[in-house]
């Protein structure tokens, strides 16, 4: 068993440290270039304008209301999604508390400002059986100061008739984020979603608002086809703790995919903090191929303490950027990353040198 452990500064590609060669990224992953507007085909019958109707003015307070009193049944069969709709709009500026088995359809719910939602032990949000390849379980969109604790959503992908292709139809989310702010959420799982796990990007209704301050800690993600989290756009975003495993179904299948759609995207104090990636072809991709455009950009992404097991592609790629007379500037790091058993540890293909820093530190790379 070959153990390369290495101090890399600066510019470092995967052969430097002990690797072997990577097929192109560019060429590979032009396949599963997301298309910002597929994602919101789905979610147009929703009146996005709407999620800011019910929001309240104040602060959440601690007074607790149980979603079963808004006529939520939670007996594993019921489709209680538009009773749990009320539950959300009827608790803002209090805690919702969430119990039992709640049932879906994948139509999903929208949170509001200052929401605070609660899940009891034990308690779920399952789709029930649907056919559709684009969804969101819960929205928070043009929101400001929500919580969630404890979320447990289940995608149901296994319930989903919706045509199953290896190079599309990755747009079903749990948690979706989009133009939002001042977002917490304390361990949150996702497992089995069509798409990705958690979904971070800009606005649907302005396209220009980044989503800021969010907040995701011990995030489980599980057996979700596309990724176990993605950000398209956003500033000060953090997970602290994540682990994104099993990760399979339609390309890029990663753990985390940090991923702009277009040059509208922001990238700004990027961190990821301690996160575990299992089982997936990526273990964590950062691929900038949408990013170059007339307005000039500057990247912060931070990386630290990243454990791979057993990738089956790379564990750590970069790639994608071609800045073609634009400008993207700043810096991309990685230090004290851990890749066991992975097919290749770290990659960093069709990149421009003129865009931002690539830094890989005390890498451990065990094959």
């Amino acid at each position: 068993m070959l153990n390369a452990i290495a101090a890399c500064t600066g510019v470092m590609v995967l052969a430097a440290c002990g690797g072997g060669s990577a097929d192109d990224l560019a060429a590979t992953d032009k396949r599963w270039r997301r298309n910002s507007a597929a994602t919101t085909t789905a979610a147009s019958s929703t009146d996005v304008a709407s999620s800011t109707q019910a929001a309240a003015t104040t602060a959440t307070s601690g007074t607790v209301v149980n979603a079963s009193s808004f006529g939520v049944k939670a007996d594993g069969v019921t489709n209680d999604r538009v009773a749990l709709q009320k539950a959300i709009d009827g608790s803002v500026g209090k805690i919702l508390l969430i119990s039992g088995k709640v049932r879906i359809d994948s139509a999903g719910v929208d949170l509001r400002s200052n929401s605070h939602i609660r899940f009891a032990s034990g308690a779920s949000i399952k789709l029930l059986a649907h056919n559709a390849a684009s969804y969101q379980i819960m929205r928070m969109w043009d929101v400001n100061n929500v919580q969630i604790e404890n979320a447990y959503l289940d995608g149901s992908k296994e319930l989903n008739s919706a045509t199953n292709d290896p190079n599309d139809g990755g747009q079903g989310m749990g948690l979706s984020i989009a133009g939002a702010s001042n977002v917490t959420i304390t361990s949150p799982t996702t497992i089995n979603c069509w798409g990705d796990g958690v979904y971070i990007g800009n606005s649907y209704r302005t396209r220009t608002t980044p989503s800021n301050g969010v907040t995701i800690t011990k995030h489980l993600a599980d057996g979700n086809r596309r990724q176990g989290a993605t950000i398209t756009s956003g500033s000060n975003i953090t997970f602290d703790t994540p682990t994104w495993s099993n990760t399979k179904g339609t390309l890029p299948s990663a753990g985390l995919d940090i991923e702009p759609n277009n040059n509208n995207a922001v990238l700004q104090n990027i961190k990821i903090i301690s996160p575990t990636t299992n089982n997936t072809r990526y273990g964590i991709l950062v691929y900038l191929g949408m990013l170059p455009g007339p307005v000039a950009k500057n990247v912060s992404i931070d990386i630290t303490n990243h454990h791979d097991n057993a990738a089956y592609h790379v564990a750590y790629a970069v790639g994608g950027l071609q800045l073609n007379g634009y400008s993207v500037t700043g810096h991309i790091s990685s230090d004290k990353p851990v890749y066991l058993h992975s097919a290749l540890g770290f990659s960093k293909t069709d990149w421009d040198n003129a865009g931002p820093s690539v830094e890989v530190t005390n890498m451990t790379y065990t094959r």
